[in-house]
């Protein structure tokens, strides 16, 4: 019927077979001019309303000038109008013009189609100038709509010219040449429609991103990368080189698209996760009632012991009960809302891919009938050549079609898990600046980096393959249909033995979950031990206890290793059963078909249709177990993701804003915990603070001062009461809290630079002597955690950001403790006291200093936990209470004393400051002598940090000043990897290993052609035995020999796994002890130049690529090279032709790999590189979160990480296009090669069988996706092997002197302890200026020296020298006569004994603290333990020598850590003793317990104080006075005194005159 209408409509007959049916065959002209008219246009109708809505909607039509471009789109759409009434004209003319035949009238197509033609035109017209108006730079849909229409031009194109070649003329001259002239204003069209049409204001927008320039075409085959791949292959691409990102990709969106579901979500999950403790909270009441308190701890302490003991006893029984609480509730926090979250977030991205993904899967399914059309193709000579090229041709465009969809699909995969990750990192930042202390304390620093660096790592990795969750299985259920089709229901044996396979699978995977989570603890474990040997590195050379901690770390490595081992031969089984699983199908789907019926004979299309089938059921079944593993992972992640985005925040009613009182600061009747459910630590408060007055707060040690300051910003948890403050805060925590950033920078803290004021902070806080000594002045670059201030400079810094902030009320917690006395009256005066820059704001300062007590206008003495007095100086003084005690046990001590103590509690806000700043006090005792001699070597302008720094010109073109910078820039390999680093690989791994590998991958691989040639073989049965009984003994040897073949190959891939797995442990083994190895017999000068977290990177990330990615790689990158090897040989073999095109292909494969190798490797590295930032930056905001909570800098943090992350997220897009960039072009490489087999299959199908066609055409459909992953892989071992490089850079450092030479010091040496310096020069790298002159002195046996000189004079530089921290440059220095440059180190850091300035605890027992290497008895400790006045304390805990220390000793006060460093010094009792300031960090009454320890111990001992106080050392037999790295006098303290010169103008400082000494 329809037929029927379309004949009449055209004139014509619609459809004939015949037409086919001929060498040469051709469509009918009514098709011509009806469905191939019909289908461009539709398609065309359907898309113009989206573009006809621009026109529509913009009332303010964009009247910028029109682009070439558009006018040419125009004039040709205009010139396509005018064909189209021509053809309309031509029409008329022949039925009413005047010599019309009446006769034959033309049929109505002729009238419609000019009609239709002229409307399309006219709404193409309209199209363009919407799509101008949208600003769009060019459409897709009208790029189709060309190409549709060109394509369906093609059949009339040939019919009209076949026609006249046949008759020898043109019968219809007007529609003929109207054909042509629109046929080629079409094909400009489709140029002109693939061109950028780029608005002028855009374009510099677009040079910065090209992806928002680059047209429809180019963005489908991701042309627009080109240039940076060509960028990338000419010169090693920096940072500077990347492109912006879109504004959907970056930071900042995604956070706030996320934080915007996020809420909602975790609300719900907080109602619901109430509901839920509510029906448990009945049943943990009874259990609650089992555990009471002890009590009555205090009576059995002595009175002697600091309070802090007290302190400790409470927090261990705390710890103890929190342990007993965590086991019994698992989930105790709202849960499942993070997926819901991400989904909402990334709703539109995951609906795009799914589409893609659908696309891909049914394209999949396509080749395969394909090749069974060709097989029968071939098969029957009598069917015309032009099916075999149409076949040839439709496999090509399918795979084509098939690429770029998948690759669409990825990239969309891909940029989602970017985004995931974003968001999670966001969250968790912001988070952290939010979070209550109670969820702080349950994650150190290192935790909560790990959240941001490997949780949302994984979420990442997750999401890539999040679709395969229905992909998968959708593609097993057509597989089976389809095969079902072929074999019939032989099918199910096949089936079965996947369905077998999967449950082996699943158990697998769950042991190696379990492995997984246990190499997960060791390789914290081994981290958190790295991470306090770098931060106590220091410690760890002057006692000579890297040996015990190399040990330690070694040890947790071989558990480590062991459960890698495991992991992999696990891996080694599953392994077997993916490369058994199909060889085992199809062995058991054909066996069983060949022996249901004698009629089942195995035919080539029927083989070889099944078994390109059963390839891609292999990539479903494989891809499934791995995504449900990594998912399980994920789930892991999710947990711990959720549990610290959901956990409290801090609570912001604590301090109210309430401006009716009257008061700069109240505090009305509260008290104060550190944790919800604890016992308060504060007591009834109440406090008033009258607007610029000038608060003390006293006590001792434990009575809560810091905690006071702590409660005043908030960061406490009320019991009762509320606090309330008028105007804002500035706060100077009592460890200085120092941003790696430049000193201005530091000190402005955000606020806008107004040069007067920040001169005026600058000289009030003493900095401008220090400026001048900084080799960049205020621009000098601080290192991570202050590393090149002293302490004392850090702490002023941190008063000039205070002071800097302009803020109305200021917390001072205890900042004059870290200075020098000199420094801290100056401080008072001209910052604090009451004639200082602040003298009208309100100040709160704790302090030890009695002497500044008398200026202040109100006291407020604390006494644990409670306000027991408040008044004046003199009210006070008079009264007789808790003050005046206070004051009368120091009133001997009543001159200028520094003292500063640090009670537990307030370590644990700032918990995990501890740590940092633990390492950084030490450290920085290196600075001063450092900053002296670089400000010299400025002079001789050479300064140099190690040659791969390079100094960039700042905007103004003024240079960097030399120095300024001290940490250097992470040295980043550049270039190809060496193809030494593969044999330094190769060669860990041992070559007979790694020969024994490639052999047995070989003979797997020849295992895999042998049987395919087989089954080919096999189906050539069918042709022989046509129409015969198929003999049993053949068919059994047939499905024998075939199902050995395929169980041979998996037991060679098994072997090799195994043999691959081992090799590579060993390796993994060697290279991490030789690195840990070194790193540890490093000199001291590298770490000071070395951000701790690079070389923590080294052993974490690299470590990690070396353990687990490296392996994978390599094992992938074997088996596909001799995957593509077979499939070229099969493929030669069946049609030789093919050799042919082999070389052009691999040219082209060579070239773009090599294009694409050098960008990509370039773009990991630099995506490691800027990595570190995030997490460093995160580390220091985590470790100073109540100073950027008290200036309330929140937010500014929050951009400042967003665009940290930014700088990061360019790298990772352009890695992903680039990723995606190769694949395409690969790709295309191999549907190339996929069409090229087919294509001489049919030219030379009369001389080859058709299972040989079968074979050659199904092994090429499987090359592209192994083309695609051997670059990949390749590229990805040699992205992976630069771990290897990294390690190796750091195995080939330069070493310190050995640990132990051949000339051994004497049994007992030192006996006398004797020193002897002469002529001694020291410098701390080889390019800088000497920090000591030539220093020559001699100290005898016994003697007590104090070693006195203003800051940066050179004392610790001394200390440094005895211990060859820093090696001499000239002279030497004797000890007992032996020259200690001659023995080894560790000889000689053994024999002496420093108590250092900044007491380094590791986490561990309190009794490897003391004794690592286990050489001292119990009686022993327990005996230096009493002496060091903690046995009392120990033996009151309940694991007593076994007390576990927290990291970085957080669980012990400051003076108890310091009491400690002195027992490990009783322990060593060594002859001679070096004091460095040890006292700076200790409340008076610890300061006593350690001198008169020290009097009395080491009284037969030589003794070196450097001292900043003068009243520690005025007992000393001499007094050594360095300046500038010089002795400039050495003499008895009264001699000195009574020659005034620089001592006695010192003492006078410090208010020490000859009488007072004397009393001393």
């Amino acid at each position: 019927m329809c037929a029927a209408a379309l004949e009449e409509y055209c004139g014509s007959i619609f459809w004939n077979v015949s037409y086919l049916k001929r060498p040469d065959p051709d469509l009918p002209l009514c098709v011509e001019q009806t469905v191939l008219v019909w289908i461009p246009l539709c398609f065309l109708w359907l898309c113009a309303p989206w573009h006809l809505l621009a026109l529509c909607q913009s009332a303010n039509v964009n009247t910028k000038q029109l682009s070439k471009l558009y006018i040419c789109k125009q004039l040709v759409a205009s010139l396509l109008f005018l064909t189209a009434i021509a053809h309309l004209g031509v029409t008329l003319g022949e039925d009413f013009g005047p010599n019309s035949d009446q006769s034959s009238e033309n049929a109505a197509a002729y009238y419609a189609n000019p009609v239709l033609f002229a409307i399309t035109w006219i709404l193409v017209l309209l199209c363009h100038e919407g799509l101008r108006r949208e600003g769009a730079i060019d459409s897709a849909s009208i790029f189709f709509f060309w190409l549709l229409l060109v394509l369906c031009d093609i059949f009339p194109f040939q019919t009209l010219l076949r026609e006249a070649l046949r008759l020898g003329e043109v019968r219809d001259v007007p529609r003929f040449s109207l054909f042509y002239i629109s046929f080629g204003l079409e094909l400009i069209a489709l140029v002109l429609s693939i061109m950028a049409d780029i608005p002028p204001e855009a374009k510099d927008f677009i040079k910065k991103n090209p992806e928002a320039g680059a047209p429809f075409l180019s963005r489908i085959t991701l042309n627009w990368l080109n240039s940076m791949v060509l960028k990338g292959y000419k010169q090693p691409l920096v940072q500077e080189d990347m492109w912006d990102l879109n504004e959907s990709d970056s930071t900042a969106f995604i956070n706030e698209r996320f934080q915007h579901f996020m809420k909602p979500e975790l609300d719900a999950a907080r109602v619901r996760f109430q509901n839920k403790m509510k029906k448990k909270s009945a049943k943990t009441r009874d259990s609650a009632q089992e555990n009471p308190q002890q009590n009555g701890l205090s009576s059995g302490l002595g009175k002697g012991v600091s309070q802090d003991v007290l302190m400790m006893e409470e927090r261990g029984k705390k710890e103890d009960e929190k342990k007993k609480k965590d086991n019994k509730e698992e989930e105790n926090y709202p849960n499942s809302w993070l997926i819901t979250t991400i989904y909402k977030t990334f709703k539109r991205i995951l609906i795009e891919s799914v589409c893609f993904k659908l696309l891909q899967d049914v394209l999949t399914f396509v080749s395969p009938q394909l090749l069974k059309l060709m097989i029968s193709f071939t098969q029957d000579k009598s069917r015309y050549a032009w099916e075999g090229y149409l076949y040839a041709v439709l496999l090509m465009v399918v795979v084509l079609l098939q690429s770029l969809t998948l690759q669409q699909y990825f990239q969309r995969c891909h940029v989602l898990g970017m985004k995931v990750r974003t968001a999670l990192m966001a969250a968790v930042y912001k988070k952290a600046l939010v979070v209550s202390n109670d969820t702080r304390k349950e994650s150190t620093v290192g935790e909560t980096v790990n959240l941001m660096s490997a949780d949302a790592q994984r979420f990442n990795d997750v999401t890539n393959f999040i679709h395969l969750l229905w992909s998968c299985p959708l593609q097993i259920i057509i597989s089976i249909v389809f095969l079902w089709l072929e074999l019939g229901p032989s099918v199910l044996a096949g089936l079965g033995v996947m369905v077998l396979i999967i449950p082996t699978n699943a158990v697998l995977a769950t042991k190696a979950r379990k492995l997984q989570i246990e190499n997960m603890n060791f390789k914290d474990k081994r981290m958190k031990i790295m991470n306090e040997i770098l931060n106590g590195i220091k410690i760890l050379k002057l006692y000579a206890w890297e040996p015990s901690f190399q040990k330690q770390v070694e040890d947790i490595r071989g558990e480590e290793l062991k459960v890698m081992k495991k992991f992999a031969y696990l891996q080694s089984i599953s392994i077997l059963t993916f490369r058994c699983s199909p060889a085992l199908v199809s062995l058991a789907t054909f066996a069983v078909f060949v022996s249901v019926s004698s009629d089942n004979v195995l035919t080539a299309e029927r083989a070889f249709t099944s078994i390109a089938l059963f390839n891609i059921l292999r990539a479903p079944l494989a891809m499934l177990p791995m995504l449900i593993a990594s998912i399980v992972q994920t789930a892991v992640s999710k947990k711990r993701l959720e549990k610290f985005l959901a956990g409290e925040d801090i609570d912001s009613d604590i301090v109210r804003q309430d401006p009716s009182f009257n008061t700069a600061v109240s505090v009305c009747d509260g008290s104060f915990a550190w944790e919800k459910d604890a016992k308060p630590l504060l007591k009834d408060v109440n406090l008033d603070i009258e607007p610029g007055r000038l608060v003390a707060v006293v006590g001792a040690v434990g009575s809560g001062k810091s905690s006071l300051m702590s409660a005043l910003l908030g960061e406490m948890h009320s019991t009762k009461g509320f606090i309330n403050i008028m105007g804002s805060l500035a706060f100077v925590p009592q460890q200085a809290w120092i941003q790696n950033a430049t000193l201005k920078d530091n000190i402005l803290f955000g606020s806008p630079h107004e040069e007067e004021n920040f001169k005026k902070v600058i000289e009030a806080c003493a900095l401008a002597p220090d400026l001048e000594l900084l080799p960049g002045g205020d621009l000098t670059e601080i290192g991570e955690k202050g590393i090149n201030l002293s302490g004392g400079q850090k702490q002023r810094v941190s008063l000039a950001r205070a002071v800097y902030s302009q803020a109305d009320i200021y917390l001072l917690d205890d900042p004059l403790s870290a200075v020098d006395s000199h420094v801290g009256k100056h401080l008072f005066e001209n910052v604090i006291g009451p004639n200082g820059l602040l003298k009208d704001k309100t100040r709160i300062l704790v302090t030890h200093g009695i002497s500044f007590l008398p200026y202040v206008d109100e006291i407020v003495v604390l006494e644990n936990g409670v306000i027991s007095e408040v008044g004046s100086y003199e009210t006070l003084r008079a009264s007789g209470g808790t003050f005046s005690k206070f004051l009368d046990t120091y009133a001997k001590e009543q001159s200028n004393q520094r003292n500063s103590e640090t009670e537990d509690f307030e370590l644990i806000p700032d918990g995990d400051d501890a740590q940092p700043d633990g390492a950084s006090e030490d450290t920085v005792s290196l600075t001063l002598r450092r900053e002296n001699s670089i400000r010299r070597s400025q002079r001789n302008g050479s300064v140099r940090l190690r040659r791969n720094i390079s100094i960039k010109k700042s905007a103004n073109a003024d240079e960097t000043q030399k120095g300024q910078k001290l940490i250097e820039k992470e040295t980043m390999e550049t270039g190809q990897v060496k193809l030494a680093v593969f044999l330094q690989h190769l060669r860990a791994m041992g070559w007979g290993y790694s020969a024994m590998v490639f052999l047995i991958y070989f003979i797997q691989n020849a295992a895999f052609i042998g049987q395919n040639l087989w089954l080919s073989d096999w189906t050539s049965d069918s042709v022989e035995y046509y129409n015969m009984t198929y003999p049993s003994w053949k068919r059994d040897t047939r499905v024998g020999v075939f199902g050995a073949l395929g169980v041979a190959q998996g037991l060679f891939v098994f072997f090799g796994t195994l043999l691959l797995a081992n090799a590579s442990i060993d390796a993994s083994r060697i290279l991490h002890s030789r690195l840990l190895n070194n790193i540890l017999r490093v000199p001291m000068v590298f770490f000071d130049t070395s951000p701790i977290g690079r070389v923590i990177n080294r052993f974490a990330k690299d470590i990690f690529t070396i353990d687990e990615a490296i392996p994978a790689s390599l094992r992938s990158c074997l088996l596909c090279l001799m995957s593509v090897l077979g499939t070229v040989f099969v493929i030669c073999m069946a049609t030789p032709f093919f050799a042919i095109v082999i070389i052009p292909l691999a040219l082209i494969y060579f070239f773009v790999q090599r294009f694409y190798i050098a960008a990509s490797r370039q773009l990991r590295r630099l995506d490691s590189v800027s990595r570190s930032p995030i997490y460093s930056h995160f580390g220091e905001t985590v470790s100073g979160l109540s100073v950027i909570r008290a200036y309330k800098h929140q937010e500014r943090f929050l951009k400042h990480n967003e665009v940290t992350i930014d700088e990061n997220l360019k790298s990772i897009y352009l890695r992903i296009v680039s990723d995606r960039w190769l694949a395409i072009r690969l790709e295309f490489v191999g549907n190339l090669v996929v069409f090229f087999a087919a294509l001489f299959a049919v030219i030379s199908r009369d001389s080859i069988d058709s299972n040989v066609v079968g074979l050659s055409v199904s092994y090429a459909l499987n090359v592209t996706q192994t083309l695609n992953w051997l670059v990949r892989m390749t590229s990805e071992l040699e992205t992976n092997i630069v771990a290897v490089e990294r390690v190796n850079e750091y195995t080939q450092l330069k070493n310190e002197a050995d640990w132990v030479t051949d000339t051994r010091p004497p049994q007992m040496w030192p006996e006398a302890g004797r020193v002897h310096f002469e002529n001694y020069k020291v410098r701390y790298r080889p390019e800088l200026d000497l920090v000591l002159h030539g220093i020559t002195c001699d100290i005898n046996s016994t003697e007590k020296i104090g070693i006195v000189g203003r800051t940066g004079a050179g004392k610790s530089s001394l200390t440094n020298c005895l211990f060859r921290i820093i090696e001499a440059a000239e002279g030497r220095i004797l000890i007992d006569d032996v020259d200690i440059a001659t023995i080894g180190l560790h000889d000689l850091r053994h024999r002496l004994t420093i108590i250092p300035q900044d007491p380094v605890l590791f986490s561990g027992s309190l009794r490897m603290n003391l004794d690592p290497f286990d050489k001292f008895s119990d009686e022993e400790i327990w005996r230096v333990l009493e002496l060091s006045h903690l046995k009392s304390y120990v033996s009151g805990l309940q694991e007593g020598l076994q007390h576990k220390v927290a990291e970085g000793g957080e669980n012990l006060s400051v003076g108890q850590r310091q009491l400690l460093c002195l027992a490990r010094a009783l322990l060593r009792k060594s002859r001679i003793l070096i004091l460095d300031e040890a006292t700076a960090a200790v409340d008076l009454e610890t300061d006593n317990l350690i001198q008169n320890t020290i009097r009395k111990e080491f009284s037969d001992c030589t003794v070196l104080t450097i001292a900043h106080r003068l009243h520690s050392i005025m007992d000393s037999s001499r007094v050594m006075v360095l300046d500038a790295g010089k002795i400039v006098e050495f003499d008895s303290p009264n001699n000195m005194l009574e020659k005034e010169g620089h001592f006695y103008a010192m003492a006078k400082d410090a208010g020490i005159t000859l009488e007072s000494s004397t009393h001393l």
